[in-house]
């Protein structure tokens, strides 16, 4: 779900095609469709949300992501996965990060969330977002947990702009 619309060459899709957080549920436990996209996405293989119009969308992590987007180029992949920037994105468009000191950031959040991963008790979801939100809403104790967990939804916030992790009443 990034603005890849650039040249292939060009440092936001290179930003894009080495991050994928927003399309492996890192990031978001969902991405928004039009209600014209419903039939196409489900078509893709996408998993559709239907049933309630403010989260008309399809669940992530997407099952077509495989290192890369394999659906990029289709006519029929939705909107959301060509227009989304993340804050890091907008950065690196505005000239404010260069590619080389933007992928770092993205090394470092790939390091930040294998480090909380290893801390999640098993589970069957695939999503990370979920399996992380729910740890925390259980009111997982451990003192390691609580610092990664603390440190990743920082950094969330921070480089990417994700401010919708937890709840409000649960962030305070």
């Amino acid at each position: 779900m990034c603005a890849m619309s650039a040249s292939p060459e060009s440092p936001a899709s290179t930003l894009c095609k080495f991050c994928g957080l927003c399309c492996t549920g890192h990031l978001f436990l969902w991405a928004r469709l039009n209600a014209f996209e419903l039939d196409r996405a489900q078509n893709l293989g996408l998993r559709v949300i239907r049933n309630d119009p403010r989260q008309r969308g399809f669940i992530l992590p997407c099952p077509l992501w495989n290192q890369h987007c394999t659906i990029y180029t289709s006519p029929d992949c939705p909107r959301v996965c060509h227009s989304y920037q993340c804050k890091l994105l907008k950065e690196l468009l505005d000239e404010k990060i260069t590619l080389q000191n933007a992928l770092p950031v993205i090394e470092q959040a790939k390091a930040l969330i294998k480090e909380a991963a290893a801390l999640l008790p098993p589970s069957a979801s695939p999503s990370f977002r979920e399996r992380f939100t729910l740890e925390i809403e259980r009111g997982n104790q451990s003192p390691q947990f609580t610092e990664k967990a603390q440190t990743l939804i920082a950094f969330y916030k921070e480089r990417f702009g994700v401010n919708d992790l937890l709840d409000e009443e649960e962030e305070n």
